[in-house]
């Protein structure tokens, strides 16, 4: 089969090569990619910055993926040949409290990803692609509505008639601000892009800040929200920036840190955050049983992925280039277009 193999750090080093075909072994599932999609997480896998030393060269990048079942190893019972399924990136994460060794089974890093013709999944790992969705939507699922959702309501309990902060226009705060409309709640963006804040409302926020307008964003979030905050923030940047999103959050509120888009460290000041009694949460996705809940969720409410370009699979290193200029919504790679 053809697969990308990143063979050492830096977009240059991803190469496209014939590779053997994987044979699925006990209670796997040989899958045809039709598409998948990329996060920050693939950009920094690539360039060597996300936990380099658990990467093994050569590797088959990317975690999200959607495809066909065409083989099944023994034992299979929860799928079938011929079955549209997701892959889902913490592959032994199923439900409850993650293990501590979680990431030791991500796909895409370490274990291969999705970026190739063909790829194994654990039949325990993969979930049932949503039948309203095509390869290419449903490919945008297992990181960025995952997270997304997982952070407002799980972890955020979100309610109808709560306010909801989402960070920029990427993926994840796309897929927030759609689920938190159809919750019912109240959706504030930032963007540095007034055309972006424009779009992330046409998808359901209520109001936009642009925070090179208003570098003290969170006194805007305050002032939009009579002072008291948003009930749950999804930060997607991380850096200095943390201490303004806790600042943007109620007393007793939730943010949810997804990302690192602005720097894997912060100086944290500590005061505001014990007198407001924040709860500062870490998110790494989800578990499958998150998963499962999601997706009626995002056909109830006829929530489609945005999508802003797709690639060709010989394309891939253009999609990555697009993903680092930055990209409203999702870049998505079709096995053939």
């Amino acid at each position: 089969m053809k697969a990308w193999l990143l063979k050492d750090f830096g977009l240059e080093n991803l190469q496209l090569e014939e590779v053997e075909t994987p044979v699925p072994g006990p209670g796997e599932l040989l899958v045809k990619v039709g598409a998948v999609s990329l996060n920050f997480r693939d950009k920094a896998i690539v360039d060597g910055f996300y936990e380099p030393h658990l990467v093994p060269k050569p590797l088959i990048p990317v975690s999200d993926a959607a495809g066909t079942v065409v083989a099944t190893g023994e034992g299979v019972t929860r799928f079938s040949v011929g079955d549209r399924v997701n892959s889902h990136l913490y592959s032994r994460w199923l439900d409850g409290e993650p293990a501590a060794d979680e990431p030791a089974w991500c796909i895409g890093m370490p274990l291969p990803g999705g970026l190739a013709e063909y790829m194994i999944l654990h039949e325990e790992s993969a979930v049932k692609a949503p039948e309203s969705m095509t390869d290419e939507e449903a490919a945008t699922l297992p990181i960025a509505a995952l997270t997304a959702w997982y952070s407002l309501m799980d972890i955020g309990k979100l309610q109808p008639g709560q306010t909801v902060l989402v960070q920029g226009t990427g993926g994840v705060s796309v897929f927030a601000a759609q689920i938190a409309h159809a919750c019912g709640a109240r959706v504030i963006a930032t963007s540095s892009n007034d055309a972006n804040l424009e779009r992330i409302k046409s998808l359901g926020a209520d109001e936009g800040i642009n925070y090179k307008r208003y570098p003290q964003w969170e006194s805007k979030v305050l002032e939009l929200t009579d002072g008291k905050g948003a009930d749950v923030t999804v930060d997607v940047a991380g850096g200095k920036g943390i201490n303004q999103s806790i600042a943007a959050t109620r007393v007793a509120g939730t943010v949810a840190q997804v990302g690192f888009l602005a720097g894997q460290k912060a100086d944290l000041d500590l005061m505001p955050l014990i007198f407001r009694q924040t709860t500062l949460r870490g998110i790494a996705v989800a578990p499958r049983s998150s998963f499962e809940r999601m997706n009626p969720f995002l056909n109830q409410h006829q929530i489609k992925p945005v999508i802003e370009q797709v690639y060709h699979f010989s394309q891939a290193v253009e999609a990555f280039e697009h993903l680092s200029r930055g990209a409203f919504g999702k870049i998505v790679i079709k096995m053939a277009c």
